[in-house]
């Protein structure tokens, strides 16, 4: 947890440095679209081959390859922007290069969760990896605007290296619990996980949802600075103050959704989130002050948490877990994938328009909101996804459950003297008492495997 929420502060620290770091040194906004677009989308071609990886050699190894890419990636932008030998084709040749094993740490982490934690506690263990990262937006953020104002942008991304550095040392520790692939081919593998995610209808309609609704987070990444600097007169520290509110914003909702029976109301509550969320959004091309700027972040944070909660819950419960590495690569990819296009749309419309990226933004969360009710089925699929496959998975449950029970009943039994003066012929009395003793302490397993 502890390295996980370091890479994820350094992650955060990131979106906003790099974009400051860009808009400061070479005072363009379409660089910063083409660096961010960059940073992100070479690596999203490459996620099926990255989550075959990681259902073969295990997560946390491989997670801890990615932020060690991540922090030698960064010390050579901030090396060679401090020597004045950083222009933009080489900038952007380090994004593209940096963002190629970004699939590893993304989805990696995500996969991990639902392999160490039981099924009934899933909403809950969402509701924290969704609080991990509103956390790292709280202190990622800020931490980030203000060291691009304190100490320039070099300075900050050297620090982000430090922490991606940090995160890889703290994940050495970290025993990975899942299954691991020995056999197949890697290439065989991923093709696999994308035919899957291809025709999972859950998994299709996620990817619908999230890349219209990413597209507009990834125009609000660079159109917020460039409003915040450019229009109110802001520092780089107040960018990142407005990033982390939306966190410490995401944090309540997150924790107060986490709490809320999930099972079948997920798409409901996605459908809310998003279409508040672009509602908060239009404030912002209206804005003439920092504060309704603020009231505007804090809004789409708050608003932002139930839909995070509620989509991790219905992919992780419509996965089959033996493909939970392959398929969380896949789909996070997809899922991310209106990103890096939206920051680089971005770039050209604030050329034309701050106000036509900012409306562009609030239109395409609107139309997000759509995705969820049109192209997500409202039940759990048919056999060979996963709900059936959870079912098949109790039914077996209870199969073995009951086996074992009467064995070691007759086991028990097998061993027991009958006492003085006994009949031997009560014998079956105990046999009895001992299967009921054993059936007791199964008892929660089985209320367990109910309740999954």
């Amino acid at each position: 947890m502890v390295s996980l929420l370091l890479g994820r502060i350094a992650g955060q620290m990131l979106t906003v440095s790099l974009v400051l770091f860009v808009l400061s040194r070479y005072h363009s906004p379409q660089l910063a679209g083409a660096a961010a677009f960059l940073l992100t989308f070479p690596g999203l071609l490459l996620s099926p081959i990255a989550g075959a990886l990681l259902d073969r050699y295990g997560r946390a190894r491989l997670v801890t390859v990615d932020y060690a890419i991540g922090a030698a990636a960064l010390v050579l932008m901030a090396g060679l922007s401090l020597a004045h030998a950083l222009p933009a084709p080489v900038l952007l040749a380090i994004c593209g290069v940096a963002s190629l094993t970004a699939p590893l740490s993304a989805a990696g982490a995500r996969s991990l969760f639902p392999t160490i934690v039981p099924v009934r506690l899933w909403p809950r263990a969402n509701a924290l990896d969704s609080t991990t990262h509103v956390v790292a937006s709280l202190i990622g953020a800020p931490a980030g605007g203000v060291l691009v104002a304190l100490a320039g942008g070099e300075w900050a991304l050297a620090a982000t290296a430090v922490l991606f550095a940090c995160s890889a040392v703290a994940m050495l520790s970290v025993r990975d619990p899942g299954a691991r692939r020995s056999e197949g081919d890697v290439l065989r593998d991923a093709w696999a996980g994308l035919v899957y995610v291809v025709r999972n209808p859950t998994i299709r309609g996620i990817a619908l949802t999230l890349s219209s609704f990413s597209a507009g987070w990834g125009c609000l990444a660079i159109a917020v600075p460039v409003l915040l600097l450019g229009r109110l007169h802001q520092g780089p520290a107040t960018v990142g103050y407005l990033w982390g509110l939306m966190g410490a914003a995401g944090i309540v909702s997150a924790l107060l959704t986490g709490r809320i029976r999930m099972a079948g109301r997920e798409r409901r509550l996605m459908v809310a989130s998003v279409f508040a969320c672009g509602v908060a959004m239009a404030a912002l091309p209206l804005a003439g002050s920092v504060i309704v700027v603020a009231v505007a972040m804090f809004a789409i944070g708050f608003v932002n948490g139930p839909f995070d909660v509620a989509l991790f819950t219905l992919r992780q419960r419509r996965t089959d877990p033996a493909r939970f590495g392959r398929v969380f690569a896949v789909s996070m990819s997809l899922n991310m994938v209106g990103g890096p296009i939206g920051s680089a749309a971005a770039g050209p419309l604030i050329g034309w328009s701050l106000d036509a990226a900012l409306w562009a933004a609030v239109v395409v969360t609107l139309l997000a909101a759509i995705f969820p009710i049109a192209t997500i089925p409202a039940k759990d699929e048919p056999p060979n996804l996963g709900a059936e496959r959870l079912a098949v998975g109790q039914q077996e449950d209870r199969e073995q459950t009951a086996d074992r029970v009467q064995h070691d009943a007759d086991d028990a039994a097998d061993q027991l003297t009958p006492p003085d003066g006994l009949d031997p012929i009560e014998q079956p009395d105990q046999r009895q008492h001992v299967k009921d003793e054993i059936e007791e302490e199964r008892r929660h397993d089985r209320r367990y495997t109910d309740e999954a």
